[in-house]
């Protein structure tokens, strides 16, 4: 994979979530697939996650968001996800690269003060590590998103990073 290549499925993914087209983001993920967002680096068995999803539970996440009244997101927030810095290392065998990139997420919610984080802005800043498994087309099998505030408190997390 070259790094035009792994820019042009980050942008891709960045795409479907920007637009919410949740389901062709759930494709770009191989059956297998981990979506980790981490508190603290370590061993997400041993230390509490943001996010540790397989690929079931992100189609729960999915079909929450789109086909229930998901209040957190009542209104939907709108998102604008940045990537930068993209870099393509070798995998751990000859079928597969890792992708780091940087991830300046921009995120807003209608609203007034009466619902905490919405009406203004939010930036979430993150490292990303992708591991890309080719086949027919290259499939995400692990993403983990690192937020650069991830010890601090988050209000509503509740829209797909």
């Amino acid at each position: 994979m070259t790094r035009e290549e792994a820019e042009s499925l980050l942008f891709r993914e960045a795409r479907f979530l920007d637009e919410r087209r949740f389901d062709e983001w759930l494709s770009m993920f191989t059956a297998d697939c981990l979506y980790w967002v981490p508190t603290v680096d370590g061993d997400p068995d041993r230390e509490a996650s943001l996010i540790y999803d397989d690929h079931p539970r992100m189609q729960e996440r999915v079909y929450r968001l789109l086909e229930t009244k998901a209040y957190a997101q009542l209104p939907p927030s709108r998102t604008q996800h940045n990537i930068s810095n993209v870099e393509v290392l070798d995998g751990p065998d000859e079928r597969s690269v890792r992708v780091l990139s940087n991830l300046m997420l921009v995120e807003v919610r209608a609203g007034g003060d009466g619902q905490v984080g919405t009406g203004r802005l939010r930036l979430l800043a993150a490292r990303c590590a992708y591991l890309f498994v080719d086949g027919p087309d290259w499939r995400i099998r692990q993403k983990k998103l690192s937020l650069i505030d991830r010890d601090l408190p988050h209000h509503n997390l509740s829209f797909i990073l």
